[in-house]
């Protein structure tokens, strides 16, 4: 293809503008602009139930596992959710099996904080 089929790069006017003629006249002023971090975070309404966090080693190769057990009134596809939300806070793996929730390592703090936010009760159990 030769030079000449290209079409030039310099700017054209259309010669019609539609808005040319449009006024802002006894229009209202903008609202002024508010920052992020003014609007309080809205609260849960009630607590969704005590839920237990567990660090167990016992039975994994030395591993430390932090378990979420003890839900009560919601499905699968919200575990899943919880547990990806944590996964990606803590940077680890995990995974929800037989109902509770898996995340490798000592992540105790790290999911107390997301069920808090979820609207549970965390409460840290055993050793």
């Amino acid at each position: 293809m030769a030079g000449k089929d290209k079409i030039p790069l310099t700017p054209q006017s259309f010669g019609h503008n539609p808005f040319d003629k449009l006024s802002s006249e006894g229009l209202p002023d903008a609202p002024p602009e508010q920052p992020a971090e003014a609007a309080p975070l809205p609260k849960p309404a009630k607590s969704r139930g005590r839920v237990d966090i567990i660090r167990q080693k016992a039975g994994r190769g030395g591993k430390t596992v932090t378990v979420v057990t003890n839900f009560v009134g919601i499905g699968l596809p919200e575990k899943e959710m919880l547990a990806t939300k944590m996964q990606k806070a803590c940077g680890v793996g995990g995974t929800v099996k037989e109902g509770r929730i898996e995340i490798q390592g000592d992540k105790r703090e790290e999911a107390a904080r997301i069920l808090t936010e979820a609207g549970f009760r965390p409460v840290f159990a055993g050793g």
